[in-house]
């Protein structure tokens, strides 16, 4: 028995379920791409001046928690904003992140996918006046990722609208890129809840026409183009997109909250995923998937229907503190030994906050090891003067 304070400013008794999954690989194959987007763990011994400079990576519990979603038959979003870039790890830090999972990647018997995000965060902002600066910068970041193994997303950069990029100078700089790529690459569409700085990505703020521009990159480079990866949150926009999109093109959702239905999809069309939510709750994620591969969509929406309310709240406002409540569930679940972020990213998040996700973890059945779990929370409340 836990006593675990509340948003009423009260604390409360809380029993585990006692119903958790146990993690595990899929029994056949999956019908849909799933990458988890995965944090930064932070060595505690050798990080210095967290705020400030370039984080000490704790890579022996960075790679344990990449191999625990491989071993559940998830593929993996490396160096992407989950990854905290430009939130506390930078390009240098970012470049090694990529070329160490990918040495690991290689070496694990499922040979699970890896998409790597390549930005434009080792400039910095003032040093990126036109789009050909830009294109340089993405271009080298490219050029690392290939020459590790991965494969590209082309993530949101801050600089197209910090120099009011418009659709054309999108198209433009897009259209050098995928020119260069050496296979497809995966577009990124993230919206300004997770990142203000990017509000009028696209060259509009008007999302209908920033749709319009985008899709006009993907139809004029079809064959360069994996698929785009959209964190909108916005279920209505995300069909429409889809039913737009040329057949060989996917769609990746990034909706951390409408995820389940549109995964499923409407018999026509249907999303893969790339989502920060999925590194929060992979065993569920990876039975859903499993079941809905065998076409039992009782057990597809029985299971992922009590992890709504979670990703609801990991992923509540402000957005951008959502990779907190990854972090902190793996260190429940024991993916990762102890819970530093780079930066001291896990004081972004209230007690309050962590209560809930624990509840709601418990209830959507992800808790694996109750005894860790349990210890764990006691250990946090006790620093934060509670139990």
């Amino acid at each position: 028995m836990l006593k675990l304070p509340t948003y009423s400013n009260t604390l409360k008794d809380y029993s585990l379920s006692g119903n958790a999954l146990t993690p595990r690989a899929p029994r056949t194959p999956l019908t849909r791409t799933a990458f988890a987007a995965a944090h930064v763990v932070s060595d505690p011994l050798a990080e210095r001046d967290p705020w400030e400079g370039r984080p000490a990576v704790d890579w022996e519990n960075t790679l344990r928690f990449r191999h625990w979603l491989w071993d559940q038959g998830l593929g993996l979003a490396e160096a992407m904003d989950t990854a905290q870039r430009g939130m506390g790890v930078d390009w240098l830090t970012a470049k090694e992140l990529i070329e160490r999972t990918m040495a690991e990647a290689k070496a694990h018997p499922l040979k699970p996918r890896v998409a790597c995000g390549a930005g434009t965060d080792q400039k910095a902002l003032s040093d990126l006046k036109t789009p050909a600066d830009i294109v340089s910068a993405y271009s080298e970041q490219m050029e690392a990722i290939e020459a590790a193994g991965g494969q590209v997303i082309l993530m949101a950069s801050k600089a197209f609208p910090a120099i009011g990029a418009a659709a054309d100078d999108y198209a433009w700089a897009h259209g050098k890129l995928l020119e260069q790529a050496a296979d497809p690459v995966i577009l990124h569409w993230l919206g300004d809840m997770f990142d203000p700085a990017l509000a009028g990505y696209w060259g509009s703020a008007d999302v209908g026409e920033a749709t319009d521009a985008v899709l006009a990159i993907i139809n004029a480079h079809e064959t360069k183009i994996d698929g785009i990866k959209i964190s909108l949150l916005d279920k209505t926009h995300e069909e429409h997109f889809r039913a737009r999109l040329p057949e060989s093109v996917r769609l990746y959702t990034g909706d951390d909250f409408n995820y389940a239905d549109l995964i499923e999809g409407d018999g026509t069309r249907y999303s893969h995923a790339l989502l920060g939510a999925f590194a929060a709750i992979a065993p569920v994620a990876s039975h859903a998937l499993e079941a809905l591969a065998e076409n039992d969509l009782d057990t597809y929406h029985e299971l992922f229907a009590p992890t709504v309310p979670l990703s609801r709240e990991i992923f509540k406002a402000p957005t951008r503190f959502y990779k907190a409540g990854i972090a902190f569930l793996a260190w429940l679940n024991d993916a990762q030994s102890h819970f530093i972020m780079p930066g001291g990213f896990q004081s972004s998040r209230e007690i309050v906050h962590y209560a809930e996700v624990f509840r709601l973890a418990d209830q959507a059945r992800l808790l694996s090891k109750p005894d860790i779990a349990v210890e764990r929370m006691t250990l946090l409340l006790r620093l934060h003067g509670l139990g």
